[in-house]
Formats: structure tokens, C-alpha cells, sequence
């Protein structure tokens, strides 16, 4: 694969960027019109290759979706069909959403994926559904469910490893004969963020979720009622653009930021603050402003995960040393992030070291030009993007992974750099 050149700042970013919708939030709301007692529309969907692979998933199961552009009219089928084999890609939701309905099908339902997704933590969902009477065969793609004979509706795993293992089950609760308690077992519970936004749309659609505690789930028996939504933008990616002001010392307003959100990437604007840059809400947009200049910190990202490499990113042209914590379970995400992240800060002259849950990165003003790995993963050439800012001659293998979730990433960055 050919490299690609990123663009180096000569001057400070300034600029606007509208950011498409959010990946989490559009792929829960296909899934629970799939689910729905009636028709649903969509409006503001993220158009992107996760998204794409959701409605094909989701159509292999019998569920009828008409797209037009950012808007999509999903209908729900009386019976879901199983199907012979379902495309997973690399998307963590995807390989953790659909399992759940394919229980509900009038019959088995192969599961594949790209070479890495084999590598994505899969155990404690697939041993849920065994636990509701799916016979599953494999415990990683790929895999095949077949439907329960009998439904049950207890289930207890160790949701440590993904967030997505948790909300996926929940997805699908209120449509089970008996609803669902689910329990984790874990020590820990990573990106609680995305728990909330699953059971706040589920109750937005009418469905009861009752939480005794921390780590115990209820889903009662119910329709899940049919429901138009407009998705927000997406702010974690937002955040690699408003990166670039705070690197640069520019500004960069993302109209749509919502004054209130379920997203963990609004945690971002915390962070970049710390950081150094200022950060200014207008009515419905959100700019980021820096001096040039950005101090280390000490951040823990249990609740936005995915924010990590553009933390790391900030952290390697900082002053002083940044420590990220709470970020084990990326270690299983589209790639070992954390063991990606040490690997390209080196070869780019950045001290990083990897701790038990991240990382601790010594920023320096003198890093050297490198062709930096993708290994597949979009957030790992957000990552780059960042960095060529200020390094003159830095490039990436794979640009094109950024379809993940942002199929415009090239033009759009290049157009806000100039």
C-alpha cells in the first residue's frame, strides 16, 4: 500500500468543520428500528463503512431499509430470517449488536468479519447468548448461532473487556418472552458512557430498564416503540479536528455540538482545556482555540476510551509528561491500541511506555519525520493526522481506513490544514 503524505501546518488551523453523525448513536438506532413495532426514519445517519455493514446485517436478517442519503425509513419484519453469512468487517458494534437479534431469527446465522476481527474480544457475549438457550458454535469469528428452543432470562458475564457486551444484550431485552436481568461479574466496567446512551434510547422508546445497582440490569418484557430520531454529530471524531486548533494554535468551530450529551467524546472538550486550550460554547457549536502551546497531564479515560490516541497525540507535542489511565480494554479495539500508540510515538523519537491500564507519553518539540502503521484502525490515523501538524514529512500506510467512520476524513482534513 502506497503512503500517504499529511498534511503539515505552515500556519495555525482555522477554520469549520460540520462532522458527520455519530457512529454509536446511528448503529443503536438502526438496531432498535429493527427492533421497533412499527416503521422508523432517521435522519442525520452517519454514512460510513460501520454503518453500512449495520444496515447490511440487519437486511441478511429480514429487516427492510430504504436510504437516502443521511436519511434512513427502516421497517421491521414480522419474523426475522437467518442468514447464511453476515459481514461483521471490523465494527465492534456489528459483531456485538447483531448476534443478540440473530437469537430471535426463524433459524442459524453465520457471523465472518476482516482478518483482524478474529483478535476483537467476543467470549462474554457469545457465552450470554448461551445463557438464554442460543447454541453457539465458536467463541471468536467467525461463529453461528442458532435460535433457543426455550428462551431464559438471567444472564451474568464479565463485561470488562467491551461496554458493547452489555449494551448489545440490553438491545434486545424487552423483546425476550420473559425480558431480561443482566449482571456483570467484572471488576470493572469500561465506557459506562455507552451503557447510558443504550438505556436512554431504550427508554426513550418506551421500554423499562430498571438498574437496582451499578452492575445489575433489568429489562422488562414490552414493545419497543417505533421512533423518527435525529443523530448528533459525532464528537469523538469532532475532537481530532478541534485538536488541531489546540496543536496548532488556531480555532476551529464544530456546528451541532448538542448542550447536552450521552457521547463520551463531549469529554474532550475537558481534557483539551486542561491541556491548555480554551474552550468557547456557542448556541449550537463549540469552538476550540490554542495559544500553540500545551502542558501534560494526568487524564483517565475509563468513560471515553476512545478519545486515547488523540490524547496521545496532544501528549507527544506537550510540555511534560501526559499519563493516560483506565484504558486496558483497548488493548482488544480494532487494533492492541495501547501497544500501537508506544510503537509509533517511538518511531517518531516520542518516549512513551505502556502502563497496566495506558500509557505515559514525555512530549518533546523535537520528533522526526517517520511513516507511521495504521494497522487498519481509523483512530490510529487520526492519530498520524495530529502529529504531521507539527512534524514536518509524517505520512500514513493506510489512509483509507478512515472509512471506518469518516469516509470524507481526507478531504475534510486537508481542506481545514489548507
Amino acid at each position: 500500500m502506497t503512503p500517504t503524505p499529511l498534511p503539515y501546518a505552515k500556519a495555525p488551523v482555522v477554520g469549520e468543520v460540520n462532522v458527520p453523525g455519530s457512529k454509536s448513536e446511528t448503529n443503536r438506532a438502526l438496531v432498535l428500528a429493527a427492533l421497533a413495532d412499527g416503521p422508523s426514519v432517521l435522519e442525520g445517519t452517519l454514512e460510513s463503512r460501520d454503518t453500512t455493514l449495520m444496515m447490511d446485517a440487519l437486511h441478511a436478517l429480514g429487516v427492510s431499509i430504504e436510504r437516502n442519503g443521511a436519511s434512513v425509513r427502516v421497517n421491521p419484519p414480522v419474523r426475522y430470517t437467518g442468514a447464511h453469512s453476515i459481514d461483521c468487517g471490523l465494527a465492534g458494534t456489528v459483531m456485538r449488536f447483531v448476534p443478540p437479534i440473530a437469537m430471535l431469527a426463524d433459524g442459524a446465522t453465520g457471523f465472518v468479519g476482516d482478518p483482524h476481527a478474529s483478535e476483537r474480544p467476543m467470549g462474554p457475549l457469545l457465552d450470554g447468548l448461551r445463557q438464554l438457550g442460543a447454541v453457539v458454535t465458536g467463541d471468536r469469528l467467525p461463529f453461528r448461532i442458532s435460535p433457543p428452543a426455550d428462551y431464559r432470562a438471567s444472564v451474568s458475564i464479565d463485561a470488562s473487556g467491551s461496554s458493547q457486551f452489555i449494551s448489545g444484550l440490553l438491545l434486545i431485552g424487552a423483546r425476550l418472552p420473559e425480558g431480561l436481568t443482566l449482571r456483570h461479574t467484572g471488576k470493572r466496567l469500561p465506557s459506562r458512557p455507552h451503557i447510558e446512551m443504550t438505556t436512554s434510547m431504550l427508554r426513550e422508546r418506551g421500554v423499562q430498564v430498571a438498574e437496582p445497582d451499578d452492575r445489575t440490569w433489568r429489562v422488562s418484557h414490552g414493545p419497543i416503540g417505533a421512533a423518527d430520531t435525529r443523530i448528533e454529530p459525532d464528537l469523538t471524531n469532532a475532537s481530532v479536528f478541534l485538536a488541531a486548533a489546540a496543536i496548532t494554535g488556531g480555532s476551529v468551530t464544530v456546528p451541532g455540538w448538542p448542550a447536552r450529551s450521552l457521547q463520551p467524546g463531549a469529554m474532550f472538550l475537558d481534557v483539551v482545556e486542561r491541556m491548555g486550550a480554551t474552550v468557547t460554547h456557542g448556541r449550537g457549536s463549540v469552538k476550540v482555540s490554542g495559544d500553540g502551546s500545551l502542558r501534560g497531564v494526568d487524564v483517565d479515560l475509563t468513560k471515553a476510551s476512545e478519545l486515547t490516541p488523540v490524547v496521545a497525540a496532544l501528549g507527544a507535542l506537550a510540555e511534560g509528561t501526559t499519563t493516560i489511565s483506565g484504558v486496558a480494554h483497548i488493548r482488544g479495539h480494532e487494533t492492541d491500541r495501547l501497544a500501537a500508540l508506544r510503537t509509533e510515538l517511538h518511531r517518531v523519537g516520542c518516549a512513551a511506555e505502556e502502563t497496566d491500564d495506558g500509557l505515559r507519553i514525555t512530549g518533546s518539540a523535537d520528533l522526526r519525520p517517520a511513516i507511521l502503521h495504521a494497522y487498519a484502525d481509523h483512530r490510529m490515523a487520526h492519530f498520524a493526522a495530529l502529529l504531521a501538524l507539527r512534524v514536518r514529512g509524517v505520512g500514513i500506510d493506510d489512509i483509507a481506513c478512515t472509512s471506518k467512520t469518516m469516509p470524507r476524513f481526507p478531504q475534510d482534513w486537508a481542506g481545514l490544514i489548507g
